[in-house]
């Protein structure tokens, strides 16, 4: 094909667009990467996938939140805070919240990455915080739940208090014995030392 004429009577004349927008709905991911697009359908040509993606945003069957990020027209928050920046959890205020820790209301997704950031996407605020890499990529108390990599509510609480953040905790629902465990991620005596003080006064 030689021109972008061509291209578009391909698209509207074959099962080529029907097969790749179905293929990403029918995907339990609701956000992808251009190399996650590629193996879903089976095509190494990355200008070929580009130029149809491309193509399906403009036709409102696929959004793109995000440069190089495509999603379905509904897609998960937290599953693009993945993959905003990689590697990245799930984290914070969000696990907190979510899990009733703490009561005030945050609407950013908050994640710990290898950066500092703040971005806004849509309406949508994403709010990254620094750890350094052998504490970031520690699986100790990260699961994946719905296709996200999320903190447990134990390790949300001391990522907090690491930053540290203080808030009215209401810790009644958390594992003590597996927070004293997951001290062992930080290597911080400070840490450790609020930890035991904050449980000993529940």
């Amino acid at each position: 094909m030689n021109s972008k004429y061509d291209f578009l009577q391909k698209m509207n004349n074959s099962n080529e667009n029907k097969t790749t927008v179905s293929a990403i709905n029918n995907s339990p991911d609701s956000v992808f990467r251009l190399t996650d697009i590629s193996m879903l359908i089976g095509e190494t040509n990355f200008n070929s996938i580009n130029q149809k993606l491309n193509y399906y945003v403009r036709n409102k069957k696929i959004l793109n939140p995000r440069r190089g990020i495509y999603s379905k027209l509904a897609y998960s928050h937290e599953e693009l805070a993945n993959k905003i920046y990689t590697p990245s959890y799930v984290s914070l205020e969000t696990v907190l919240s979510q899990n009733g820790i703490i009561q005030q209301a945050d609407y950013a997704i908050t994640s710990i990455s290898y950066l500092s950031r703040q971005i806004k996407i849509a309406d949508k605020i994403f709010s990254y915080h620094k750890f350094k890499g052998e504490m970031l990529v520690n699986p100790l108390g990260i699961k994946r739940i719905n296709n996200v990599n999320i903190a447990i509510p134990e390790r949300a609480f001391l990522d907090l208090l690491y930053l540290g953040k203080q808030y009215d905790f209401n810790i009644d629902t958390l594992n003590k014995k597996l927070i004293i465990k997951l001290l062992t991620i930080y290597h911080s005596k400070k840490l450790s030392e609020l930890v035991k003080k904050l449980l000993k006064n529940d």
